[in-house]
């Protein structure tokens, strides 16, 4: 962002002070996708209130959250760029001597011995946020020095994150950053160059993984071997989605979730819920809202035209279709279990609160840069 840009930020009347940033289509849609997600929740928990309940109070405080960024001038998240990188980064350091372990994993932090929240989800913002900022007054594309201290910063976080373990939040953390880095205009050279660089690293990457990371991807590969254990999950999310059919059993007559059959039926497969009780008309409905959604952020993403805000929008919009495909794609057997909800539809905490404030600094930057045009 140019200081002519900047100068011209700070002297328009913005803000809630002045007139009211929001993108309505964007909200309608997240909207829809928020209600869709509480009926199919309601139906995943056998009809229970609380969790239902429970939901909603934090899809509301993530609307407020998303709707307070979209007032905010991008101007001020590029300021705020660096510093909430670097406090997101002590936060995840201070995981590995202070966090709170749950089920073998340490990820949350406590805060007032009742509130707990992962600072993982924060860098999914913060990451893109500080390489667009980066990016932001350099000449584009980028020589390889720049790139390579990019990766280092993408490739730290992604270890601190798959160490916690949390294998599916740092696919998303490094999808975020290396989406930012193919904005640049980086040369398909240096594309496939790392393309290829990832791919002969694989087999070290494989040492790496835990034995039950390695188990999932096995049973990716054969998930009869195990049917009773580790290709439980696949081989009942992949019956209940079949056993839907065109239009499905009907909401609430579902059977593999309904009789306990299908395990995480309110977070990681709850698209095996939809699947079964709405067929393939349901998950398509759904999907519509999701490829909606995701065409508006590419909108928003080329009209943008300074350089943070289209690095940043574009990297958000990029990372949300992924996040969606590899939830999809693992219920339904072509990835690896990682561990990944359904964006506003599974239930959760701290991911939607993130996926609502990526959506509200989206909207800042769209509404924002037709006051500068």
């Amino acid at each position: 962002m140019s200081r002519e840009y900047v100068r011209q930020f700070q002297s328009t009347k913005t803000g809630l002070g002045g007139r009211f940033h929001l993108d309505i289509p964007m909200l309608f849609l997240l909207l829809a996708i928020c209600a869709f997600g509480l009926l199919i929740l309601y139906s995943a928990t056998g009809q229970q209130s609380a969790p239902v309940m429970s939901q909603g109070l934090k899809m509301l405080i993530g609307i407020g959250v998303m709707i307070s960024l979209a007032q905010v001038s991008p101007v001020v998240f590029l300021h705020l760029a660096p510093w909430t990188f670097i406090g997101g980064l002590l936060l995840l350091l201070l995981v590995e001597f202070h966090g709170v372990e749950i089920q073998g994993s340490r990820r949350w932090l406590r805060i007032g011995g009742l509130l707990y929240f992962q600072p993982s989800e924060l860098m999914k913002l913060f990451l893109p946020m500080v390489l667009a900022w980066y990016f932001n007054d350099r000449h584009l594309p980028p020589p390889p020095r720049y790139l390579f201290l990019s990766l280092v910063f993408i490739g730290l976080l992604v270890v601190l994150v798959a160490a916690q373990p949390d294998l599916g939040t740092a696919l998303i953390l490094g999808a975020s950053g290396i989406f930012v880095l193919l904005l640049t205009g980086i040369s398909w050279r240096i594309v496939f160059s790392m393309f290829g660089a990832g791919l002969v690293s694989l087999p070290l990457f494989w040492f790496v993984l835990r034995d039950y990371q390695q188990q999932r991807i096995l049973t990716l590969l054969n998930p009869e071997s195990s049917p009773l254990g580790a290709g439980w999950n696949i081989i009942q999310s992949k019956t209940a989605i079949g056993s839907g059919g065109l239009l499905g059993k009907g909401l609430f007559a579902g059977t593999q979730s309904h009789f306990d059959f299908l395990p995480e039926r309110q977070t990681d497969f709850i698209i095996a819920v939809i699947g079964e009780e709405l067929g393939l008309v349901g998950v398509l409905l759904l999907l519509s809202f999701y490829l909606a959604l995701v065409t508006r952020g590419v909108f928003i993403s080329i009209a943008v035209q300074d350089t943070f805000g289209r690095l940043l929008s574009g990297s958000i919009t990029f990372t949300f279709f992924v996040y969606v495909f590899i939830n999809i794609g693992m219920v339904s057997g072509i990835l690896p279990v990682v561990g990944l909800p359904l964006p506003f539809v599974s239930y959760g905490g701290t991911s939607i609160l993130t996926l609502f404030a990526g959506f509200g600094i989206l909207m800042s930057l769209h509404t924002h840069r037709r006051m500068v045009l």
